[in-house]
């Protein structure tokens, strides 16, 4: 009786031994997940300000062709 209850134990005691290695591993690819997904996050702000950004300066370029195209048609009638 005494090796069963022994036995017993000491399977136990392995499996809780055997349960914690898992559980970290699990915490530690749900970390790594939860980093790579604002990884992705951050790149994708990124992506999304400098768009912003090209289209900011595309609308000032835009811009200053309209203005100039206006300077050059005032131009062209005084010049006349």
């Amino acid at each position: 009786m005494k090796k069963v209850a022994v036995t017993a134990l000491v399977l136990a005691l392995g499996l809780a031994a055997c349960n914690k290695p898992a559980d970290n591993t699990a915490a530690n690819e749900t970390a790594v997940e939860n980093s790579a997904s604002a990884d992705v996050n951050a790149a994708d702000n990124a992506t999304v300000a400098a768009d912003t950004a090209l289209n900011a300066a595309g609308n000032e370029t835009a811009g200053n062709v309209v203005d100039n195209a206006g300077n050059a048609v005032a131009n062209t009638t005084e010049n006349k």
